[in-house]
């Protein structure tokens, strides 16, 4: 693996093999002789002195290559001087990676960055979030490997507070999508009243970003394995929409540790049921996935993140995945046998998920109604999300 270009992947911050694209245009990945089966990549690549060989980049590697705007950043920055292939943008952003892998040179002693952590409540409260979130990009573009085509940064922020320092992803949006923070704000904030396990998140005073609490890394600072079911999948992250959610249940049998898998498997329909529900198109197999301490350690599902009602934008929007063949909004009664049939859940766990997610639905309607009261300028977007969600909460009625 002497020819083309060459990164060294660290597990944990254990050296773990090296990654090259060879002239043959295949990308090999061979762990180091002798590496501790803690230095595993993924799930899917156990520790084995036979290469790792893909004609795509791996799926665990292509995973946090950065999409949209921040791609574009990024290839803006490094283009003319290391080129603007898949490797060139691990390259400069491998010091800071969702989940525990990271990349670096071959020669280098270690991956990483340093950081001199932001204040959360400054960034809460600046008052032209456009021109803070531009500074944030310039700053911190080259050291964000997080994927997603809505325009985000991965930073340090300390809380003043408790004056703890934690990893952040900030988010902002464009003309395309105007106020995707509010609309991500007021989403989450449904799942986490409904009991779901959300990170920490916030949103900035005037509406301009969208904060949320790095979940991958442990209070004391660890990074933590995370892989999302597309990785899982062995799809890359252009197969994103081209799944089912029978085959989301499936990958999370699979995966997810027994003591684990029954409360993985009710927040996965819970999820599902709240995506319905808010008319969020976008639940691909990018926003759902795994956490663990270490690949032998037991696995379980990552905390909900990412829920937006997408047809506040696009009007005739459709789910992101199939269930039983189709992608429309699903009535209540084929959910329920999903639940059922996918996941073996008890008819009194379904319609428990049902009562729990149109209550905290309907709670947060009244906050978002008080919301547009304060900030008119919401207004459009607000009102359109009142009404998919109101389809939503009596489209899945008992």
């Amino acid at each position: 693996m002497t020819n083309g270009s060459t990164l060294a992947v660290w597990a944990a911050g254990k050296r773990a093999g090296l990654l090259a694209r060879e002239p043959s245009r295949e990308y090999v990945f061979a762990y180091e002789p002798q590496v501790e089966s803690k230095a595993q990549v993924s799930l899917t690549m156990p520790v084995r002195l036979k290469s790792w060989v893909s004609r795509d980049l791996h799926p665990i590697f292509q995973m946090n290559l950065p999409e949209g705007a921040l791609l574009e950043a990024i290839r803006r920055a490094i283009a003319k001087i290391i080129g603007e292939d898949d490797l060139s943008i691990l390259r400069v952003t491998g010091g800071n990676q969702v989940g525990r892998n990271r990349f670096s040179l071959p020669d280098d002693d270690h991956p990483g960055v340093t950081e001199t952590p932001e204040s959360l409540s400054e960034l809460l409260t600046y008052p032209d979030t456009r021109e803070l979130f531009h500074e944030l990009v310039e700053r911190y573009a080259l050291r964000s490997g997080v994927s997603g085509v809505q325009p985000k940064v991965l930073l340090e922020a300390r809380d003043r507070a408790t004056l703890a320092s934690t990893g952040y992803i900030v988010k902002a949006w464009g003309s395309e999508y105007p106020f995707l923070s509010a609309n991500e704000f007021f989403c989450m904030t449904a799942a986490k009243r409904a009991g779901l396990p959300t990170p920490e998140f916030f949103l900035a005073d005037n509406g301009g970003l969208f904060i949320m609490r790095r979940f991958d890394i442990t209070a004391k600072g660890d990074p933590m394995g995370f892989e999302d079911l597309a990785a899982l999948q062995a799809l890359g992250t252009a197969q994103k929409y081209s799944s089912s959610y029978e085959r989301v249940a499936k990958t999370i049998r699979d995966f997810v540790a027994g003591e684990h898998l029954m409360a993985a498997r009710e927040q996965f329909f819970a999820t599902l049921v709240l995506s319905v529900m808010v008319r969020n198109g976008d639940a691909h197999l990018k926003n759902f996935g795994v956490l663990y301490a270490e690949p032998q350690a037991p696995v379980r599902l990552a905390p909900v993140y990412d829920v937006v009602t997408t047809s506040a934008y696009i009007k005739n929007d459709v789910p992101a995945l199939t269930l039983s063949g189709t992608k429309k909004w699903w009535p209540r009664k084929m959910l329920e046998r999903f639940a059922v049939a996918h996941l073996s859940l008890p008819t009194s766990v379904i319609s428990a998920i049902f009562i729990r997610l149109a209550e905290a639905v309907t709670e947060t309607q009244s906050l978002l109604r008080q919301y547009l009261t304060q900030h008119p300028e919401f207004k459009t977007v607000g009102e359109q999300m009142l009404k998919a969600w109101e389809d939503g909460i009596n489209g899945l009625a008992g």
